[in-house]
């Protein structure tokens, strides 16, 4: 898609009575960040000089070196609805570049650009569809978040029991109105947990999406008096959310993990993805749940993935081939959560995976049978592996693997390491109610 032209973007600015501008970027922990500016500032933007200090965002640089520019992506210009309809407020989404010009390697954006212009080199284009599940609950009298909820309606209630149908629609026509495609949407198995599903779309544009997406859905929440959470596991005893993540490969226009000649409807290709997908997951998993919440998620008994195994028909399998064949065949990563950073989760998937097709990686045996009702002999026995149990076991596997660390770029993943060391850190050391509430009357 070609970048919109300066005079065009003046002329939008100016039909449509823009007044604030939004340069958003995203941290390396994948939290949204931006500089405003006013419509006077356009030229500056278009120029790249809008500046930044990027020892302030954490996990970026040092103070030594601290003078960072955003250079906007102009074809993202969108205008927020929510705003007022005069002096509106749009939003662009920017890429970060050093004080010489050249892209900030610690850009999560950039870092999904490359490994996406290392599969356009080989002829492959990216595509990908995330399902993203979030929690809606009441506000306390100051308006701050609790995870209470009224409601007890479950998978696809609707209302008078789904007590948040009325704010999931207008999340959704919110959503629409900045040009998303929403395929469906619905209440998920949890009291208060909700899923909306948008068009599947290439990598770049669905990890924008997706930090739009949160955004969009947390900003809508709040006008109704509600919290909207994309924390992993909030509540004790209920379903998790995740965000699956479906991922396919074309190659002039045609996807190439379709074979009508397989007993399955699956290429070489997809197999060797599927195959180069398993053999990094652990390293990936860091990226995919990167909250010590993440791994309350990750366990027996929620739908959730906790083993490293394959299937086209098993939801309990930590990858899935959904029955949908032919240009719609694609892979289903079941693990990741929707507090991930979107850019770093899909730049590591696709390297894992074209890393599986250069090196002819076969997947292990697909397994149909439900993988908690095994015991762990019989697990063992075959060879099936656990996804790491804690953030701790995560960046211990991340540190091991070095394509994931490469596909991150060596300062970058350094530093995401030692902030995530820090928080399991930090988390050990703290004494929880559930140990004063054993502990404290009995010892």
């Amino acid at each position: 898609m070609n970048q919109r032209t300066k005079k065009e973007v003046e002329q939008l600015v100016a039909q449509e009575d823009i007044e604030f501008i939004r340069l958003q970027f995203t941290d390396i922990f994948g939290i949204m960040k931006n500089v405003a500016i006013t419509s006077s500032q356009l030229d500056k933007a278009f120029q790249n000089k809008v500046m930044f200090d990027g020892s302030a965002v954490e996990g970026f640089v040092g103070v030594e070196q601290s003078e960072m520019f955003l250079y906007p992506d102009f074809q993202t210009l969108n205008i927020f609805p929510w705003r007022p309809k005069q002096g509106k407020v749009a939003r662009v989404i920017c890429d970060v570049h050093t004080i010489d010009g050249s892209p900030f390697e610690g850009d999560p954006r950039y870092i999904l650009k490359r490994a996406v212009k290392k599969a356009e080199d080989m002829g492959y284009s990216f595509d990908v569809g995330p399902e993203c599940e979030f929690f809606l609950f009441h506000t306390d009298d100051n308006g701050l978040p609790t995870t209470f909820t009224h409601e007890q309606a479950g998978y696809f209630d609707m209302g008078p029991v789904d007590f948040g149908e009325n704010a999931r629609r207008d999340i959704v026509l919110t959503l629409e109105e900045m040009g998303f495609e929403i395929e469906a949407s619905h209440h998920e198995a949890a009291p208060g947990q909700h899923e909306i599903d948008f068009r599947y779309g290439e990598a770049l544009t669905a990890a924008d999406n997706i930090m739009t997406f949160k955004l969009a859905v947390k900003t809508i929440a709040k006008r109704h008096g509600l919290h909207a959470t994309f924390m992993p596991k909030p509540k004790c005893g209920v379903s998790g959310s995740g965000m699956h993540t479906n991922m396919s490969l074309s190659k002039n226009g045609k996807n190439i993990f379709a074979d009508e000649k397989d007993e399955r409807g699956l290429s070489q290709e997809a197999y060797y993805f599927i195959g180069g997908l398993l053999e990094h997951m652990k390293g990936i998993t860091a990226l995919a749940n990167p909250l010590v919440n993440s791994y309350k998620r990750l366990v027996p008994g929620f739908e959730s993935p906790v083993y490293i195994a394959w299937s086209d028909t098993n939801r309990s399998s930590l990858v899935r081939i959904p029955s949908v064949r032919g240009e719609g065949t694609r892979i289903e990563l079941r693990s990741p959560d929707p507090s991930c950073n979107p850019y770093l989760l899909l730049a590591a998937c696709l390297t894992a995976g074209l890393d599986g097709i250069q090196n002819k990686k076969k997947p292990p045996k697909s397994l149909g049978r439900n993988l908690n009702g095994m015991t762990e002999a019989e697990r063992k026995k075959i060879g099936i592996e656990r996804l790491p149990a804690s953030l701790g076991e995560a960046i211990e596997e991340l540190e091991k693997d070095e394509l994931m660390k490469e596909v991150m770029g060596g300062q970058i993943a350094k530093r995401y390491i030692e902030r995530k060391k820090a928080e399991w850190a930090e988390y050990c050391l703290q004494v929880h109610t559930w140990e004063v509430d054993q502990y404290l009357s009995r010892y």
